[in-house]
This record gives structure tokens, C-alpha cells and sequence, in this order.
């Protein structure tokens, strides 16, 4: 009898055990990253496909060039960091093709910045790296953009 009741205490231990795992996973959320772009731009469905691939949770807002213009004026961005989308994460500003490995590194680091920003469409960058481009890759800097304006090269590519 005893130990009977010793086999059901540890069935009902692993059973909570493994309740558990899969319930802990739920309390992890992939950050969301809101998007801004035109709904023809096949370079900004592509990006937003790489940032899906690498864990993030992506809403994408299909608007119109003067609308996606003044989304980034909203939100503090000066058009000179402009290229074909404008995103949100947890607070920080994307500007184009912003590599993911950046944004996880904006978002651990937390600097009190704007955002980061690949100005124009380098080719090579993430969206612009399909098969069009023959694996032709172009250099480019991830700038980290501060509120007053400023910048500065927060990674080369």
C-alpha cells in the first residue's frame, strides 16, 4: 500500500511538472514589432518575413506613402533616416531594413535613443537580399538615432 501511494505521489509530481513547462512558455511573448509600409513594397514584405523568422511577432499596417511619411514624423523620425518603412518596438523607432540581430541587441541594451535606422534600401540588407540581387551585398551602417536628431553608426554591415 505505501507504496502504491509513493507511485501516485510522484505520477501527480511529473504531471505538475510537466504542466508546468509548457504553461512557462506562455508567459514568454515574442516582441511585437508594428509596421508601417505601402502595400505593394515586395522588399518591406520580405523584411518583415525575416523578422517573423527571427522571433518576432510582426502587424503590419498597409498605408500610403504621404501617410507612412508623416507616421515617421510622429513619431520623431527626421526624413533623412527615411527609407521604404517605418516600424515600433517596445518603444523604439525602425527605420528600413534594420537587421534583427540589431533590434534584439537595441532591446537588451535599452539606450536611451530614438531607434535605429538603415537610411535608403542597401542592397544586401535583410528584404533586400533576395535572389534579384545575385548575393550582391552592399555596405551599410545600422545608425542609432537619438531624440534630438543625432546619430551614430551602432553597427556596419
Amino acid at each position: 500500500m505505501q507504496r502504491r501511494s509513493l507511485l501516485h505521489a510522484a505520477a501527480a509530481l511529473l504531471g505538475t511538472v510537466s504542466l508546468a513547462s509548457p504553461l512557462s512558455g506562455l508567459t514568454q511573448t515574442r516582441p511585437l514589432v508594428e509596421v508601417w509600409k505601402t502595400p505593394t513594397c515586395g522588399c518591406c514584405h520580405d523584411w518583415v518575413t525575416h523578422m517573423e523568422a527571427n522571433g518576432f511577432q510582426v502587424k503590419t499596417y498597409d498605408i500610403s506613402d504621404a501617410a507612412k511619411a508623416a507616421q515617421r514624423r510622429q513619431l520623431g523620425l527626421a526624413d533623412k533616416f527615411g527609407s521604404c518603412h517605418t516600424a515600433l518596438v517596445d518603444g523604439y523607432v525602425l527605420e528600413g531594413h534594420v537587421p534583427a540581430r540589431e533590434v534584439r541587441r537595441l532591446l537588451k541594451e535599452r539606450p536611451k535613443a530614438l531607434g535605429l535606422a538603415v537610411p535608403g534600401m542597401p542592397i544586401g540588407s535583410p528584404g533586400m537580399d533576395g535572389p534579384a540581387y545575385a548575393g550582391r551585398k552592399d555596405p551599410y551602417g545600422v545608425m542609432l538615432v537619438q531624440r534630438g536628431g543625432g546619430s551614430s553608426v551602432y553597427q556596419s554591415y
